[in-house]
């Protein structure tokens, strides 16, 4: 079925790259999304209506407010088509970002709203009447969350959309719920013990998981990022591969709406070669970035020594000291600079994000020490920076 749907409403679906296929699938799934939600709580209002159960009226409300969700979903997939201008010159594809906050603080309130009716319905409850039919309907229910569910996992993971991949979350969380309200329904037909208000206080704290949920997963993009270990290894591959470029660093990525990024990295050049000959290369990596890609890349040119031996060897040294010292830590635009009394080695020295200050001092001196002691004469000049390149979790390896 959501091949079926790709296929016939999703002109070019295989170019997920380009903008306009990237709105279709988020249109596609805001009015499948809207079809669904919609039917579901017409269903479950009039069973929560005819059994008294609070617990199938919030799964019902809960269903609306995901068609609202839907609706604002489209709205801001098409908000987030619209090209750059003068005030907006990176487009307006966070605008996307924003639309599915708003969804998460309206699955926010319907969850704070049955929370509060269930604690009513604990303290005052209704005489529920158990209908098989009832049963038979929510578990139709399950079914199409599921597929629904599944249904924006596949398009999400098409075009690498969080946004649908939240409505998955979101989803599966209904699929939960309604579980639950079933069970709560078999529960009061075999003991005659109604927990219904129970399980209501169940559902409200789902959707408020889920609600919060989407919120984080909305506002890591609109608060900015670290960098996705594979789009930085992405990035740097396809930089170094051309000839001329001896190695990379400090890449920096900025996303300004799924499908729109703009970064900027430093390439390192060997530095006996003809500066507008390197110019040229930078160049074409860029255009072909672009092309590739699909991203505004900047890149900075570092020249860096590949033939004087005594340079390579110190520097070749430092690395090892500090692989010593510290795996996680690396060095780059290194120069070695000659005196009368002494040489300064002048490098970068990247920490991950999270050493403070003591941390990045106290290698920067064992550093120092550590090279001082293999020749007495070299005096360190470290310029420390933090890793933006997101850890990987032992679960991602």
């Amino acid at each position: 079925m959501t091949e079926f749907l790709i296929r016939h409403f999703i002109k070019d679906y295989k170019d997920v790259e380009k903008i306009s296929v990237r709105t279709a699938y988020g249109v596609l799934a805001s009015i499948v999304g809207i079809f669904c939600n919609v039917f579901l709580f017409a269903v479950k209002f009039v069973v929560g209506l005819v059994l008294h159960s609070v617990s199938v009226t919030a799964d019902a409300f809960n269903n609306l407010s995901d068609a609202g969700s839907s609706i604002i979903s489209f709205v801001g997939v098409k908000m987030a088509e619209k090209p750059a201008d003068k005030d907006h010159p990176f487009g307006h594809g966070r605008i996307e970002y924003i639309a599915a906050l708003v969804v998460s603080f309206l699955v926010l309130e319907v969850g704070f709203t049955f929370l509060k009716d269930s604690f009513g319905k604990i303290l005052h409850p209704e005489t529920m009447n158990f209908q098989i039919v009832s049963v038979v309907i929510l578990i139709l229910s399950i079914a199409v969350k599921l597929w629904l569910g599944m249904f924006n996992r596949k398009l999400g993971e098409k075009i690498d959309s969080k946004v649908m991949m939240a409505v998955f979350t979101d989803s599966m969380g209904d699929v939960i719920t309604t579980s639950a309200t079933i069970l709560s329904l078999i529960f009061f037909a075999i003991t005659d013990i109604n927990i219904d208000g129970i399980v209501g206080v169940g559902v409200a704290l789902v959707v408020m998981w889920a609600g919060v949920g989407i919120a984080k997963d909305t506002l890591e993009p609109l608060i900015g990022q670290a960098i996705d270990p594979e789009v930085y290894e992405e990035i740097k591959h396809f930089v170094e591969k051309y000839d001329g470029i001896e190695g990379t660093h400090d890449l920096i990525v900025h996303n300004y709406g799924p499908g729109r990024s703009m970064a900027s990295i430093h390439a390192e050049v060997p530095n006996d070669v003809d500066i507008e000959q390197s110019h040229e290369i930078i160049d074409r990596i860029e255009r072909d970035a672009a092309k590739e890609l699909g991203i505004f890349l900047v890149i900075h040119m570092d020249p860096v020594e590949m033939r004087d031996k005594r340079v390579l060897r110190i520097r070749d040294k430092t690395v090892e000291i500090l692989q010593d010292l510290d795996p996680a830590c690396t060095i780059h635009d290194f120069r070695m600079v000659p005196g009368e009394k002494q040489t300064n080695l002048i490098f970068d020295m990247v920490v991950p994000i999270d050493y403070d200050e003591k941390k990045k001092s106290d290698l920067s001196q064992q550093l120092i020490e550590r090279i001082k002691a293999v020749d007495p004469h070299c005096e360190c000049v470290i310029t420390v920076e933090s890793d933006y390149v997101a850890q990987s979790s032992p679960e991602d390896k």
